[in-house]
């Protein structure tokens, strides 16, 4: 698979690092980009208020102290001497545009359904942002932090992706959609510049990830991030151009239903479909053990995440699986086969791998599933549009709150104004969450969170799969790798080139 390749070695002008993905990101602009290469990569051009630490807990960024003096009331002091790419002081007003306009209409984002409870947001100064809400917002943070916010000059409008002007510690040069994103180094970044030997990055566009271990193998590239098949991490083990760092992932990969769907409607189908999965088999095969059981969307260890004990399990059981379609009235033809499904999925190569490995299993349920990939922008409008049976894809970061189960599971969150893509209604869990939204008391949201996700499981909208290992591949002139859980691509703040 990764024989030796003919021909001369492309080699990294000195200055510039090649960092691989899989697809383009489909809005550079982190207000209305919602895929991961767009949150990663915008991640480095904008800045948001606060960031997450590598643990999830909020630090100050460019707001470097807030209040909360009431339940309705957030104030926010930023960092003074802040200015974005194009020289102009980062200043409260921008601050308040760039909340204000995911709802006012300035842009259509996903991610406004998150900010649907503010009411106003003042700039009594320079450097003072006052937000308030009309219900109490505990996960307000979140949504000011890095990969689901970044501020925007004032005015910018829903072209902002195109050009994008932050403040990061990278600016914007160039995108040419499927092929790459080429960064400069913001030599004036307010904490700290990137090392002086990166000027530049290339985000290069690779799909196919035999293409890509190759690119690594010849050194033509220097980074790729949870991009290849953990068979092809095996296989670059021994190359001694490239060193393999790992860490534990917080990243959730999941399979969804459309539940509106007349074959899924019934939830013992669905529950019927995760007997015959046998998930701790395909960890071992695919992940090479590099991965852990998910029964949640939140990270292991998280503080609102349920205990595996108060979840319903579902243990590879194809005789489980098919009592539940009998009770469901699901009987086989005289093929044996009870339904056919599509399964909808990316051309991410492990995701694809994935899918096939579940094709062949949901057969011994007499469950045929035939699989569609298409490329990463045909694939997520789909999604979005409900034009699917089942699909296969991750949460990167917008998992670490548990505001992650409104975004994907209120009934008002039906695209586009959130990602309950299944399409999926309860009027208990609706109530759940408007009592968890109501109060900071964590140990209120949290009961309130554990309920929620007892109901989801028994459910079953969606099957959270595993919790995948955070592996980067890198060569030998890329040094000062820090890996992050949420398997940001924030190691490009510390990494050097040799």
């Amino acid at each position: 698979m990764l024989a030796a390749v003919n021909g001369c070695t492309a080699t990294p002008a000195p200055s510039t690092l090649t960092f691989l993905i899989e697809s383009s990101p489909n809005n550079l602009d982190v207000r209305q980009g919602t895929d991961s290469q767009s949150e990663r990569i915008g991640g480095l051009i904008y800045d948001p208020l606060v960031r997450k630490d590598e643990h999830f807990n909020l630090q100050p960024w460019l707001a470097s102290s807030w209040q909360h003096p009431d339940p309705l009331t957030w104030i926010f002091h930023l960092r003074p001497g802040v200015h974005f790419h194009d020289g102009h002081p980062l200043t409260s007003a921008d601050v308040a545009w760039s909340i204000r306009s995911m709802t006012n209409g300035a842009i259509i984002t996903a991610k406004g359904g998150a900010f649907k409870d503010v009411t106003a947001v003042d700039a009594p100064d320079p450097l003072t942002v006052v937000v308030h809400t009309s219900v109490p917002l505990p996960s307000l943070l979140f949504n000011l932090s890095d990969g689901l916010f970044g501020v925007v000059e004032a005015g910018a409008a829903r072209d902002e992706g195109l050009h994008p002007i932050g403040s990061g510690p990278l600016r914007f040069v160039s995108q040419v959609q499927d092929k790459e994103v080429l960064l400069d180094r913001n030599p004036n970044y307010w904490a700290g510049p990137l090392s002086p030997t990166i000027e530049h990055v290339r985000f290069q566009v690779v799909p196919d990830t035999i293409t890509a271990a190759l690119e690594m193998k010849k050194g033509s590239a220097d980074v790729e991030s949870n991009v290849l098949t953990m068979d092809m991490v095996h296989a670059l083990a021994g190359e001694p151009n490239l060193r393999i760092d790992t860490g534990p992932g917080a990243r959730v990969d999941y399979l969804n239903f459309n539940v509106q769907d007349p074959s899924l409607r019934d939830p013992r189908v669905r529950q019927a479909i995760a007997f015959a999965i046998d998930r701790p088999a395909l960890i071992a095969a695919l992940w090479r053990g590099h991965a852990h059981l998910a029964d949640t969307l939140l990270p292991p260890g998280h503080w609102a995440a349920a205990p595996t004990a108060d979840l319903a399990q579902y243990p590879h059981n194809i005789a489980r699986a098919i009592q539940l379609l009998d009770a469901a009235d699901i009987k086989p033809d005289r093929n044996g086969v009870r339904l056919r499904l599509t399964l909808k999925t990316s051309t991410d190569e492990t995701t694809r791998l994935e899918a096939q490995a579940i094709q062949a299993e949901l057969r011994d349920a007499g469950i045929v599933l035939t699989l569609r990939s298409a490329e990463f922008g045909t694939f997520y409008s789909d999604i979005t549009k409900g034009a699917f049976q089942m699909y296969i894809l991750r949460w990167i970061g917008s998992n670490e709150d548990p505001d992650i189960f409104h975004y994907g599971y209120a009934t008002e969150m039906f695209p586009p104004k959130g990602a309950n893509r299944g399409r999926y209604s309860n009027h208990r869990i609706d109530a759940l969450l408007n009592a968890a939204s109501a109060t900071t008391d964590e140990a209120a949201r949290r009961s309130d969170y554990v309920q929620i996700q007892q109901i989801l499981a028994q459910d079953l909208p969606t099957l959270p799969l595993w919790y995948p290992d955070n592996i980067v591949v890198h060569t030998t002139r890329v040094t000062d790798i820090s890996l992050n859980p949420g398997g940001s691509f924030d190691l490009l703040r510390t990494a050097k080139l040799q």
